[in-house]
């Protein structure tokens, strides 16, 4: 936010907005005009939170509600001056609050947000969307906006006035009452906004959830004659449009599929429409409702750490926090939705959430539920395929974190692999067992840097020949990812990358006999080999996995792998210093000529050469690239003599 241009005390001051928040204005207006009713639905959803953030306080200062206890909102219509007015009597604001709220975006990431903003309306509005604007919707519909508002407890109201074009007045303000009234100054052609049954029927289609009364006045009639009959007059009144009825309280038979993704929406301020949803009431040892969601689109922040996430918290139907993290694992930081517990206190904190029993067992529960609404989502391929590539490398931190539920998890994992002819991962574990060859034991697989790395490794080679799968995993979380599940449906996980490979139980006698004499007739060669590499290597032997390639590195059983020692470079870690095992293939006319060539220094240096081409394959990079040039060039040179 920009200085000040004009600070007298008392008297109305000119702010300059926050770049971001200028930049938002512009395409709110431009990119979301298509679906502008929305504006109403953001704001009768803040004045709701306003409202529940007043009665959590109230809980321990009943004084704030000074004599003035029931909590509504209130839409005004005007047509002669042409306004909208949304008034609530919730927690209201401060000054400073005002600033903070309504001049600058207040949210992590912020410029990674815009980042992601193309230019295209149609593009940009669904990112807007997901960044959740709340109360800038406004100037959709209107060409300025005042806002009045009063903090509970405090004697001085402030008013907030912008035109949406770069800057905002403060001055503070009379004001009757707590809370905070948003007038909108209409733009011309949005008449509609004036009829009563229009802004009705918004409220019941978007805000028929909110558990406080939204409310519009009815007017009355005066006293008139029908059929000789004095008839009374009948006073004005202000009457609720809505159920005011906490939605997750409901029925369940009674509630409609339109009316939990409006529900959605507003907890979420997501525009989208959620994937799936569970809503659950659990009574017993425990006395809880959660109601769920599966968003279809990820957050723009999901990967921020310092981005909030977590469940809307209830006591009793009274609202207690926002984005409670403690009643989801973080590799579900994705689920929207509210919890409402009876056994926790009214004034619990997130302090005394962090290791109780009951917080433990919610946990567990939200959890459970979580999991056996995804499996009933991966039934339908296509919808999962949808969450799957939004939300697949956060589920995959899920075995590492979530030891008792790492099998469920394991079975929810998507994966590409060379059953596919793409990328696409939509391999099932599962599946990938239902399809294993008679006699394979194994579920194999390779780590590598991208797909494409993956699935033209020379590691997959013998794989091909023999029309066994193996998985291609190319994430930057996979290879953590295998550290924590080794086995899944008593099938071990195996890279075709150690040395430890064992292929000859899917082999007949006549091949292992034809593999033994092949090592024994290239002892002699293998000796030449180590000779040359030293103790760059930690051992040379023949290949049983390669076809084309003349050789490999693997890395031993028991050593950390290529892929992990990358992941650790790259965060700075130190890692240890692992020696390859290199393979060759005897059968390589390459390998042929080097095993002929009767100069030791020219074998040495094909030897290396060999070497750093297979560590290329493999690791990407060379400690030394100048060197092999060096030597890749001399031995050309030699042959074109």
């Amino acid at each position: 936010m920009s200085d000040n241009t004009a600070t007298n005390p008392g008297q109305k001051q000119t702010h300059g907005f926050q770049a971001e928040v200028k930049q938002l204005l512009n395409l709110m207006i431009h990119s979301l005009y298509s679906n502008k009713e929305i504006f109403l639905r953001e704001l009768v959803s803040n004045a709701s939170d306003a409202a529940d953030k007043l009665r959590f306080l109230a809980l321990s200062d009943s004084s704030l509600y000074g004599n003035d206890g029931e909590l509504r909102v209130r839409i005004s219509l005007d047509e002669a001056n042409r306004t909208l007015t949304v008034s609530d009597n919730g927690i209201g604001m401060t000054e400073e609050e005002v600033i903070s709220h309504l001049g600058t975006i207040a949210k992590s990431g912020t410029k990674e947000f815009f980042s992601q903003l193309s230019g295209d309306q149609t593009k940009d509005s669904k990112l807007i969307g997901q960044f959740g604007v709340g109360f800038y919707s406004a100037f959709i519909v209107a060409d300025k906006v005042t806002v009045r508002t009063r903090k509970a407890g405090a004697a001085q109201a402030v008013e907030w006035e912008s035109a949406g074009e770069g800057e905002y007045t403060l001055a503070p303000v009379t004001k009757e009452g707590r809370g905070t009234d948003i007038i909108l100054h209409l733009r011309e052609g949005e008449d509609e906004f004036l009829s009563r049954w229009k802004v009705e029927s918004i409220i019941t289609k978007y805000s028929d959830h909110i558990s406080i009364p939204v409310e519009m006045w009815q007017e009355g009639s005066p006293e008139r004659e029908e059929d000789g009959e004095t008839i009374a007059a009948i006073a004005g009144n202000w009457h609720a449009v809505n159920k005011a009825t906490a939605l997750w309280t409901r029925d369940k038979s009674e509630l409609t599929e339109a009316e939990y993704q409006e529900f959605y929406k507003h907890i979420s301020h997501d525009w989208s429409e959620p994937l799936s949803w569970s809503h659950n009431k659990v009574e017993g040892s425990s006395n809880y409702t959660s109601l769920l969601y599966v968003p279809k689109k990820a957050p723009f922040d999901m990967w921020n750490r310092e981005a909030k996430h977590g469940l809307k918290l209830y006591v009793q139907r009274v609202f207690i926090m926002d984005d409670a993290e403690q009643f989801m694992p973080s590799y579900l930081r994705f689920i929207k939705g509210v919890l409402d517990s009876s056994d926790l206190p009214l004034n619990v904190s997130r302090e005394i959430l962090q290791d109780t029993k009951v917080t433990q067992s919610l946990r567990k529960g939200c959890t459970s539920r979580t999991l056996k609404m995804l499996e009933k989502l991966a039934k339908d391929p296509e919808q999962y395929q949808l969450f799957w590539d939004e939300f697949g490398q956060v589920l995959k931190e899920g075995p590492a974190e979530d030891m008792v539920n790492k099998e469920q998890i394991a079975g929810l994992l998507r994966f590409a692999s060379t059953h596919n002819d793409d990328a696409s991962q939509n391999v099932a574990l599962a599946d990938y067992i239902g399809r294993m060859k008679e006699g394979q034991d194994d579920i194999y697989y390779v780590v590598a840097d991208s797909y494409q790395a993956a699935k033209h490794s020379p590691h997959l080679e013998v794989f091909r020949k023999k029309g066994i799968e193996v998985l291609l995993l190319s994430d930057r979380i996979d290879e953590w990812l295998i550290q924590h599940l080794p086995e899944f449906d008593g099938k071990k996980l195996r890279s075709v990358a150690k040395g430890g490979l064992d292929l000859s139980n899917l082999d007949d006698e006549e091949t292992k006999k034809a593999q033994q004499e092949t090592a024994e007739a290239f002892a002699s060669v293998l000796t030449r080999f180590k000779t040359a590499l030293g103790d760059e290597v930690k051992d040379v032997k023949v290949s049983h996995r390669l076809t084309d390639s003349p050789a490999c590195i693997v890395t031993d059983e028991h050593d950390m792998s290529t892929q992990m020692l990358k992941l650790m470079e790259s965060v700075g870690q130190k890692v240890p210093d692992v020696k390859p095992i290199f393979e060759l293939n005897p059968e390589h006319l390459l390998v042929k000529h080097i095993a002929d060539e009767t100069d030791d220094a020219r074998f040495n240096e094909w030897a290396q050469v060999l070497f750093e081409q297979a560590l290329l394959a493999e690791r990407g990079s060379l400690k030394n690239p100048a060197g092999y040039v060096t030597r890749l060039n001399n031995l050309l040179l030699a042959l074109a003599k």
